[in-house]
């Protein structure tokens, strides 16, 4: 029952943090030093919540939702998505993962700086052999005039994979970390809200004294959470 119970409630966290994601999407911006058209968003944030709190499964999970919520809007042939659920899945789950496997602040954050430069890395090739050519296509945009908007910012950009290496490798750094920092800003205060329930559900089905040993013990470790 408790096991069920424990799935129910990361199913239903996990789904809610796919919802949000979803919007956090659609709430992306230009900045000042890329090209026009790649805009920071901060949507993988629930995904690396998701990851901590239910394990890396889970962060895939958000990231899943997130872009098939997002796929009947899409204009790339559903080619953005696909990059954004392969990028946002293997940092999600790189961090999840590494902190899995030590649970701890300091796990947290190496598994979130392994996933975030893990993302980063590997948009390159994907950008270049998958992504840009489907701009190309569906935008009706050819690759120079791409290469252009690349080389108004910083003329020696004069092919491709510097553009890629220059640029979108360390602005997707950056947006992994902007993800990361936000997910420490908010994930201990969210923590006592979380705690706080279980510990009052807990405690109107039983008294305290009529629980189990091992029951006792986790509400006690829920109530020391709360204070730490």
């Amino acid at each position: 029952m408790q096991n069920k119970t424990t799935n129910i409630r990361k199913l239903t966290g996990t789904a809610m943090l796919g919802a949000v994601a979803a919007v956090l999407m659609y709430m992306e911006f230009p900045i000042p030093i890329m090209p026009s058209f790649v805009k920071l968003d901060v949507s993988e944030l629930p995904a690396l919540l998701a990851a901590y709190a239910y394990g890396p499964v889970s962060g895939i999970a958000v990231c899943l939702i997130k872009n098939l919520i997002k796929l009947p809007s899409t204009s790339t042939a559903a080619v953005g998505e696909l990059f954004n659920f392969v990028m946002g899945s293997v940092f999600s789950f790189s961090a999840g993962y590494i902190y899995s496997r030590n649970k701890s602040r300091k796990g947290a954050l190496i598994g979130a700086v392994v996933g975030a430069a893990l993302m980063a890395v590997l948009s390159v090739p994907f950008n270049y052999l998958l992504v840009y050519p489907a701009y190309v296509v569906c935008y009706g945009l050819p690759l120079d005039a791409i290469i252009g908007m690349y080389q108004a910012i910083l003329p020696s950009s004069d092919s491709l994979i510097k553009c890629l290496t220059i640029f979108n490798m360390p602005f997707t750094f950056f947006k992994g970390m902007l993800d990361v920092v936000l997910c420490f800003l908010i994930y201990k205060p969210l923590l006592p809200c979380c705690t706080s329930k279980l510990i009052r559900t807990y405690r109107s089905s039983k008294p305290m004294r009529s629980l189990s040993g091992l029951h006792r013990l986790f509400v006690m470790r829920l109530e020391k959470l709360q204070i730490t």
